[in-house]
């Protein structure tokens, strides 16, 4: 009850808890201040103001028994609904035998009220509690009981007025509604060992029944205990085990995983932007369609969810699953401004208050987009493979954030963007042609037929919705914990913790990318340039370390640092030792001089590897590769027959390699002026290819190729051959003469 440890009451009878030994008062004397305590005869003797100050002293309720200390104050909301209407009448009846007035105020009197027989102005308390005691009892037994009032005296209406004074209505509460819980007699030490004991076996056994479990628990208790040790019944032990370690709805694999994990520890609580941000990937659930054959196609999309505010700072597409790059430019997304895009109106602008859009878009060198950038503390991922690589680890530190991975087999660790996922599924994915269902037999009758967006396309559609909807859409049970019952949305709790704690205006430099990529650690050859993965490199940024040593010592002493893009095999890029915020980009040498060679991927670079290596071939140098990559680009067939003679896997793989180069291209920095050293930086600009125009793009690559190895193998143009006959046409004896004979001399006079 509420009011006993508001409330010291030291009358004579009632009880105390003094330091957990309960006390009778014996005696008080309010004028002298002293209190008399009686326990089985034995008196303590004690001052007010001792108990009073005391801070392990509390009167007990009145009927309230001394083994029950520990229990919690009863509550309202612990009855039911039909409990609380029995209290509320049960009020009633008791507040018109003391007052007259089933509300116990004459101002709310009733119609009829006061009563006959209940009119204090006419009759006595005692007088009207007789009155209500006969008053039910001719209700008779059962309605009586039904309302709870069957066994009700002039004693027990005492009892509950002194109740009502001392704790309100809850003085009022039967103990029969709340009865002590928690403790079963029937579940003896043995039977709580042996549950315990089936517990750890089933974690080891297949999944098996409640039933099952019953059978093995008596199995346990008769084998240890012998049969007299008796057993409850399977309903309480079923109820039991519900409440001990849960329903027990999860498959086994993920019981058996739980059990055996250690405990997380203390929760972190998230409490600022970027201190948690959450990754994952999922296969977009909307079919669309590539931009080389402009067939139908699944892509893969990764989500980065800011914690606190529930914002998607970065998402990305990918034809391919997703490699340790696409997860370190997608970090390097996370801390850069998003540009406005063409299409995007003012009030998708730059919102935030305390830093100036103007200002922003200064530092940015464009217009940015209303959507938060920072550099995130603390990544949680999963235990893919993208996310568990020495590559993705020393993106962490150049980034400067820790990669946290989520313990196995445990979703919720990243339950944000999980639920992420689904609400975008809802809000947005299911409206769109190609939507594929969650389910085999949910499917439409040909989604692949309804694809009608590019992934250009998707991808525009997703970054206009997440800026315009996303960020703007009411968070409701995800609100913050200073103000749960608030209107939030991912920008209104942005703007708050910038007000809060500020804003950093952190934007990376562009040769971020460079230090993002693999690194592989090589030797400048003299003539050749560098090797990387198979492939020669060069370019006229070398010249001054050819034939030297680098002066990198450890465990790549004499070596040079390389940095490859696997999504684009065509370039790699090389640091400048002079000026460490330079980089030349080194172009693959088997590259034509003049024009493109199409886009490929690390799987047709290995493809390619592996069919020399097959061939026995030893190349001199790369330009004899150009056409063995150029018929694995053209599928084995002339390029014009592409769309009809190229399998549907062979067409995938060259849209995503296309897809990848054109990705990689806008991560890469806006190109440099040439330097003295003459580097070469590639065109970021790529422009989406139908299967057309990369067919003739093949071909235009191989004619440029066959013709620079004609030049090279004959360097002057060759006089053209005689025509067919003419040595028989000067010395034949049968020939004759020419009608115009002045043409002929030597033969005019024959």
């Amino acid at each position: 009850m509420t009011g006993s440890a508001a409330v010291l009451d030291l009358t004579p009878g009632a009880r105390l808890a003094l330091d957990g030994v309960e006390w009778t008062v014996e005696s008080f004397a309010p004028q002298h201040g002293r209190v008399v305590l009686d326990r089985s005869g034995e008196r303590l003797h004690a001052t007010v103001r001792m108990l009073v100050n005391h801070p392990r002293c509390r009167s007990l309720p009145q009927g309230q028994p001394a083994g029950e200390q520990g229990r919690q104050p009863v509550m309202l909301d612990d009855l039911t609904s039909e409990q609380r209407h029995r209290l509320q009448l049960r009020v009633a009846h008791l507040l018109e035998t003391e007052t007259g007035f089933r509300s116990g105020d004459p101002r709310g009197a009733m119609p009829e009220e006061p009563r006959d027989g209940f009119d204090p102005a006419t009759t006595t308390v005692e007088a009207r509690r007789r009155r209500k005691v006969a008053e039910l009892r001719s209700l008779g037994p059962d309605e009586a009981r039904l309302l709870g009032l069957d066994a009700v005296s002039e004693r027990t209406l005492r009892r509950w007025a002194s109740a009502y004074r001392r704790f309100g209505i809850l003085g009022c509460v039967d103990g029969r509604m709340l009865r002590r819980g928690g403790q079963r007699p029937s579940i003896t030490e043995p039977v709580r060992e042996a549950i315990f004991a089936v517990y750890q076996e089933c974690l080891h056994r297949s999944r098996i029944s409640m039933a099952a479990k019953e059978k093995l628990i008596r199995q346990y208790v008769r084998e240890r205990f012998g049969p007299q040790e008796p057993v409850p019944s399977y309903w309480t032990l079923r109820r039991v085990w519900v409440q001990w370690f849960g329903p027990g709805g999860a498959r086994q694999r993920y019981v058996r995983s739980a059990a055996a994990a250690p405990p997380s520890g203390a929760h972190v609580v998230v409490h600022r932007p970027g201190q948690v941000v959450a990754l994952d990937t999922t296969l977009l659930p909307v079919k669309v369609r590539e931009t080389v054959f402009a067939e139908p196609a699944s892509v893969h999309l990764t989500l980065a969810l800011d914690v606190y505010t529930h914002s998607i700072v970065a998402f990305r597409l990918t034809l391919v699953s997703d490699t340790s790059v696409d997860v370190a430019m997608l970090l390097r997304d996370v801390m850069m401004p998003v540009p406005l895009r063409d299409g995007w109106g003012e009030e998708m602008e730059w919102p935030y208050p305390g830093v100036p859009a103007a200002v922003v878009a200064e530092f940015a060198g464009h217009r940015v987009a209303g959507l938060p950038f920072f550099a995130p503390e603390t990544v949680t991922v999963d235990h893919g493979s993208v996310y568990k690589n020495h590559h993705l680890v020393e993106a962490q530190r150049v980034i400067g954030t820790n990669i946290l991975p989520s313990r196995v087999l445990r979703p919720t660790d990243k339950h944000a963007v999980e639920r992420t996922f689904a609400s975008i599924q809802s809000l947005l994915f299911e409206v769109l042609p190609g939507f594929q269902g969650i389910d085999v037999a949910d499917r439409g009758a040909d989604p692949e037929a309804d694809a009608v967006l590019t992934v250009a396309e998707m991808e525009y559609l997703i970054a206009t919705w997440v800026v315009k909807i996303w960020q703007n859409r009411r968070l409701g049970e995800y609100a913050p914990a200073w103000d749960p019952a608030g209107t939030h949305s991912p920008n209104s709790l942005f703007a708050t913790a910038m007000e809060q704690g500020g804003f950093a205006l952190q934007i990376p430099p562009a040769q971020l990318y460079y230090q993002l990529l693999p690194a592989t650690h090589v030797k400048i050859h003299g003539q050749r340039g560098v090797k990387v993965r198979g492939l020669w490199y060069d370019g006229a940024a070398l010249d001054p370390y050819r034939h030297q040593v680098s002066t990198r010592g450890g465990r790549h002493a004499g070596k040079w640092v390389v940095r490859f893009d696997k999504r684009d095999p065509r370039y790699v890029f090389f640091q400048d030792p002079v000026d460490a915020e330079r980089w030349h980009t080194l172009r693959w040498v088997g590259q034509p001089a003049e024009g493109e060679t199409p886009a490929f991927g690390d799987v047709r670079r290995d493809e390619l590897l592996r069919k020399v290596r097959r061939a026995g071939l030893t190349p001199q140098s790369d330009s004899e590769l150009l056409p063995q990559l150029l018929d694995l680009i053209g599928g084995h067939v002339p390029v014009d027959q592409w769309p009809t003679q190229m399998s549907k896997q062979d067409r995938r793989q060259h849209a995503r390699e296309v897809a990848q180069a054109r990705t990689a291209a806008a991560d890469r920095p806006a190109p440099q002026p040439p330097d003295a050293a003459g580097s070469e930086e590639p065109d970021a600009t790529v422009v989406p290819l139908r299967w057309a125009d990369r067919a003739a793009q093949v071909e235009t690559a191989v004619d440029r190729e066959r013709r620079r190895r004609r030049e090279q193998a004959v360097p002057q143009r060759p006089q053209p051959p005689p025509r067919l006959g003419e040595a028989y046409r000067r010395r034949g004896l049968l020939i004759l003469p020419d009608d115009d004979a002045a043409e002929y001399p030597d033969t005019a006079g024959d």
